[in-house]
């Protein structure tokens, strides 16, 4: 992804939303937006866990949010969009992975052929039409607004391509084709979309306990933290159509900066 014109005045983000953050990578980027001080809505399918989770953070506030439901995402919408006073930040994140259509996927991959339809529909609603759901909710009332950053969630290329990986490859590679698809619609306005992801296997939900220990490389979820939290700075105003990798963020951003 290349950068484009700048976008809307510069500004930091006061308040956010990040789906599926009862845990794992949400949890971790909400912890890291809410100790910058941003207000945080914190949702996820259930709301005892949502309410838990915000629970332990500085200004937070649960959610039930099911993203495959437009009723759902319409209320929740409308619920953290009243509460907050308005969302700056939409973090776009929940998802399901490999697991519900094959629990032991690390060690015995199966063809696309065996996943069941219904397996491979929910995998797709959650990750992909979840994502275009909720943002195509929240988008419109940014624009009203005259700010607003978009941050999908994402995984590594070579996920999306990898044998025995159907449904949630294909998932992720639709979520970056719609990433690309926002940001070019919302180019010259000042709504930005940018993809933010790991870089590698994370230790959460998505890999099996029993697996962790075979996976010495796991990242740990907070690695989202310093990426997420920049990009609801004002350093981030006007960043659009980026690809970020938060295991290479420091890098990234040295990158950016003049010599």
């Amino acid at each position: 992804m290349a950068d484009t014109t700048e976008t809307g005045a510069a500004y930091a983000c006061r308040t956010a939303l990040v789906t599926g953050a009862n845990s794992g990578l949400g949890l971790a980027m909400a912890i890291a937006l809410a100790e910058a001080g941003l207000r945080v809505a914190v949702a996820g399918r259930s709301a005892d866990r949502a309410a838990a989770a915000a629970g332990a953070l500085p200004g937070a506030f649960g959610i039930q949010l099911d993203v495959r439901d437009e009723r759902s995402v319409a209320g929740a919408i409308e619920e953290a969009w009243s509460r907050l006073d308005g969302i700056d930040l939409l973090v776009n994140n929940a998802g399901i992975g490999m697991r519900t259509v094959n629990p032991d996927f690390l060690r015995q991959p199966r063809g696309f052929w065996t996943v069941s339809p219904d397996g491979f529909r929910d995998v797709i609603d959650t990750n992909l039409t979840g994502y275009f759901l909720v943002a195509r909710e929240a988008t419109p009332r940014m624009l009203a607004a005259g700010r607003g950053r978009i941050v999908n969630v994402s995984v590594n290329l070579s996920t999306m391509t990898r044998a025995g990986f159907v449904p949630y490859g294909p998932s992720r590679a639709g979520a970056e084709a719609l990433s690309r698809i926002m940001a070019a619609d919302l180019r010259d306005t000042p709504v930005t979309v940018n993809v933010l992801l790991p870089g590698g296997a994370t230790r959460t939900g998505m890999v099996p306990a029993e697996h962790a220990t075979a996976l010495p490389n796991l990242l740990e979820p907070d690695v989202m933290g310093p990426p997420i939290v920049w990009l609801a700075s004002s350093a981030a105003s006007g960043v659009h159509d980026q690809r970020i990798v938060a295991a290479e963020f420091d890098q990234w951003l040295r990158q950016r900066r003049p010599a």
